[in-house]
């Protein structure tokens, strides 16, 4: 470039190192008394002028002068980090970055300019507290729903308080916790869950036999058969007026009379009758008193005194229970140990009857039938039924008379089954060969036993 129309200034304004300016006759090398500078480049034409960009400098790795010292690493890694200077933001700008904060998506500044902010403002204090309360409830793993004992602790505690004047029995109580909790689940039911299909199992001989039926089909189910407790109490029958049909006097009959007297399949309103219905047994039986709880209740096939009755209507209650919540997709909870307890011994007193049924019906093994009779009242071959978990036990199952008494002397096999997975086979619900059983002894006689259960079952 030609260095016409510059003044002498401009090139006075550049200085690199060893370099005295254009007059000072040694070239672009630097003087001859400073020995030998970096490489520039080639020097400048002469009559050119002052180049206005100054030539590019070599690295200083190429002289072959030493490097500067740089501190190491771990010097760098040591040092102390320079703390977060806040930052200055308006009232408005921090109060709409408190939901931002709350979620823990803020940056480091930021949060730390929310957090001095809130020491200071009480209206951002108290939002942002709301905030990081409703963050918690969002994020909590545990489902919503209440706990299922929360009712019986709530009424424990309500009733040592203030004892009832006519308490419930205690042989009672478990129908009414179970027909309590059956109503919570069916209480925000809408036409569609009424409606849905509920395949109703249980056990014929050896086999498993299934109805198809709805969610108001098995409320009218437990209205027909609890209608046989509300009559040995002196109620009255839910199958008259439009429902009065020949009645066969079992569970299974007094069912289908309901369903075939309905015009039209059971729909929500099923749900008032039976509600009244079971709030009436156990009122009545309230009244009765604990010697109530003797009065026969006919099964068509077989009879039970009242509280036993009481203890298998809770106990089918819970089993159609969950058949409903299967079939809309919910959770639903086994009962409270105690009255889980109490329908498993229920069921291990009546499987020396199942047993004795099998056998004249001829489904027991016969090789052993006449071999190891023994009189009413003498002891005889027992398996030990052990159920596991919460409401669990032992019980000595008498293997070849009702009559005959158990004996650990004379036990010849031993079972071990879950209390949940027990009830399910004496439901019907799992069959003897999928029940998931530890098994020791005779085989023959944990498979009549395990038949037995599943015999257990009806409609």
């Amino acid at each position: 470039m030609s260095g016409a129309g510059h003044e002498d200034g401009d090139w006075e304004g550049y200085e690199g190192e060893g370099t005295q300016g254009p007059d000072n006759g040694e070239g672009a090398g630097g003087d001859a008394g400073n020995g030998p500078g970096p490489e520039r480049g080639p020097a400048p034409a002469a009559g050119a002028g002052p180049p206005r960009i100054p030539m590019p400098r070599s690295s200083v790795e190429d002289t072959g002068r030493p490097l500067p010292d740089t501190p190491g690493a771990a010097a760098v890694l040591s040092a102390p980090l320079a703390p977060l200077a806040p930052l200055v933001l308006e009232h408005d700008v921090l109060r709409s970055l408190l939901g931002a904060w709350a979620l823990a998506a803020c940056a480091p500044e930021e949060t730390l300019a929310v957090e001095e902010h809130l020491g200071e403002c009480g209206a951002c204090a108290d939002e942002a507290r709301r905030l990081r309360e409703a963050v918690e409830l969002l994020q909590r793993p545990d489902p919503l729903d209440l706990d299922p004992t929360l009712r019986t602790r709530v009424l424990q505690g309500c009733l040592d308080r203030r004892p009832p004047r006519i308490p419930v029995p205690e042989w009672a109580a478990p129908y009414d916790a179970e027909t309590a909790r059956l109503d919570a689940l069916l209480q925000d039911f809408g036409d569609a869950e009424w409606h849905a299909h509920v395949r109703l199992r249980w056990f014929e001989g050896d086999k498993q036999t299934t109805r198809r039926t709805t969610v108001a089909g098995v409320i009218a189910h437990l209205l027909s058969v609890d209608g046989l407790v509300a009559v040995a109490l002196g109620l009255d029958d839910p199958l008259t007026g439009e429902h009065k049909a020949p009645v066969a006097p079992t569970p299974a009959g007094r069912t289908e009379a309901y369903w075939r007297a309905s015009n039209f399949p059971p729909t929500r309103s099923v749900r008032v009758p039976w509600r009244e219905q079971s709030h009436g047994i156990v009122r009545t039986a309230a009244f009765g008193g604990d010697g109530s709880g003797k009065l026969p209740v006919p099964y068509g096939e077989f009879e039970l005194p009242l509280h036993e009755a009481m203890l298998d209507r809770a106990f089918e209650c819970w089993v159609h229970a969950g058949d409903i919540a299967e079939a809309v997709s919910y959770p639903y909870t086994p009962p409270a140990p105690p009255h889980l307890h109490g329908m498993i011994d229920l069921a291990a007193r009546m499987l020396p009857e199942a047993l004795a049924a099998r056998r004249r019906a001829g489904l027991a093994s016969p090789s052993r039938t006449a071999r190891h009779l023994v009189p009413a009242g003498e002891p005889g071959r027992s398996l030990r039924l052990e159920i596991e978990g919460l409401g669990g036990g032992e019980w000595l199952i008498p293997l070849d008379s009702p009559a005959a008494l158990p004996s650990a002397a004379h036990e010849v096999a031993h079972v071990a089954l879950d209390g949940t997975e027990f009830c399910q086979l004496a439901a019907g619900h799992v069959s003897p060969e999928e029940a998931a059983a530890g098994q020791d002894g005779d085989r023959e006689a944990i498979r009549d036993v395990l038949f037995a259960a599943a015999s257990l079952s009806r409609m």
